[in-house]
Order: structure tokens, then sequence, then C-alpha cells
């Protein structure tokens, strides 16, 4: 029997490794800060302003094609990760032309430590796995309502993974950040993702709604294998 084919799916996965390299590659070099009302100064990398909609798309595609075809998503990001995280390394350690004074500026915004880089790529896996898989199983526990519940559910869950794994292993002992302001960092960018998450809510209702319409799906993953490292569908 041949695998069902689907006409916006690889649409869906473009978007979803385009948004998830670009928020890794292009945000985490600046740090922004704002004045906010009660709050006061808040600083963050400008990367959080778009890595959740990674997780938006993460969660369309668990909602409508399923676990399976979102874990084979989830490796495609992790690979253009993996490989621009490579480039970037390459790219930095060529010599410098003698006329070319950019090479300090080009190492800020490119030349991540192979430490912050690997902390990256190993959030990133388990943070979308748990994701995929909260919202797969509460699909199920729902039997398909309150789809609000499972995508800010599963976000809480796939970012509270994402940040708890992420920031320890990049930054603790290291000197960059002081180990005592880390908890503050970690729930400030936690709190910022999920609420973005909360923000974008009609968009997915209206994506998901659409897209379950047009590819005539809306699967659940009642006999799915979970296993993270396969990528039978």
């Amino acid at each position: 029997m041949n695998p069902r084919s689907y006409r916006y799916y690889e649409f869906v996965m473009a978007a979803f490794v385009t948004v998830l390299i670009c928020s890794n590659l292009i945000g985490p070099a600046k740090i922004c800060q704002v004045q906010l009302p009660l709050i006061g100064s808040v600083s963050f990398g400008a990367g959080v302003l778009f890595f959740p909609i990674s997780y938006v798309f993460g969660d369309i595609l668990t909602e409508v094609y399923g676990y399976a075809r979102s874990r084979r998503v989830i490796w495609a990001g992790f690979a253009g990760l993996a490989f621009a995280a490579f480039m970037a390394w390459i790219v930095v350690g060529l010599p410098p032309a003698p006329f070319w004074k950019n090479q300090e500026a080009y190492e800020i915004a490119f030349g991540s430590t192979w430490r912050i880089a690997a902390a990256s790529l190993i959030a990133f896996l388990c943070g979308e796995f748990v994701n995929s898989f909260v919202l797969a199983k509460m699909k199920i526990l729902t039997r398909g309502r309150w789809l609000w519940t499972r995508t800010i559910g599963s976000t809480i869950f796939g970012e509270g993974v994402d940040s708890l794994i992420f920031y320890p292993l990049a930054f603790y002992g290291s000197g960059l950040i002081p180990d005592d302001r880390l908890p503050q960092i970690m729930l400030v960018q936690f709190v910022s993702k999920v609420g973005l998450e909360v923000v974008f809510t009609p968009l997915t209702y209206a994506v998901v709604g659409w897209l379950k319409r047009a590819e005539h799906e809306d699967y659940y993953d009642r006999d799915t294998d979970f296993n993270p490292f396969t990528l039978k569908t």
C-alpha cells in the first residue's frame, strides 16, 4: 500500500525548518532591552520573538498529520540546525583577507561556542519531541476537542524541557552568565515563549482548520510508535 500524499505537508516542513534555523542563527546574537509598565527594564535575546513560531508549526504538524510525520520534520530541523552550526564554525574559522575588517563582528554574530551549539541542538530535539508527544496524547484524551488546551499545554512541557536543558548545559559554570542569574533568565524566556504561543492561538486555529479541510486529514495517534529514533510513518 502506497503511503498517502499530502498537498501542503512539505510546505509546512519547509516553513518549520526555515523559522527554526533563522531564529537560532540570526536572533541569539542580539540582546534587546525594553521598558514594560510595572516591570521596568527587561532584557532578552532577539531570537525569543521568533523561535516559538517553530512550536506553532510543530503543533500544526502533529495536530493535522500526526506524531510520526511530525517526527520526520523534527529530524529535518535537527539536521538543518546541525549543518548551520557546522557551516558557521567553518566559515568563522577561515582566515580573513587582510583588507577585510569585519572578522570580529562576524565572530560575535555567528561564532557560537561548541558548548552553546551542542546545548541548543540537544534542547531543541528533546523539547520538540516532548511537545509533539504531549499534543498527540492530549488529542486522544480530549477526543479532538479544545485545541487550545493541547497547543498551550504541549508548549508548556516542550518549552519547559527546552529551557531546563539549554541554559544549564550552555552557561552553567561558564562565566558568561552568573550562575545565580540563570533561574531568572530561564523563567523569563519560558514565560515569554509560552506567552507568544497563547498570542498565536487564533492563528493556529485558523491554519489547523484550513489544513484539515484542504488535506482531508485529522490524524489521531492511537496506534503510533512513539519511538523518536525512527523515520517510519
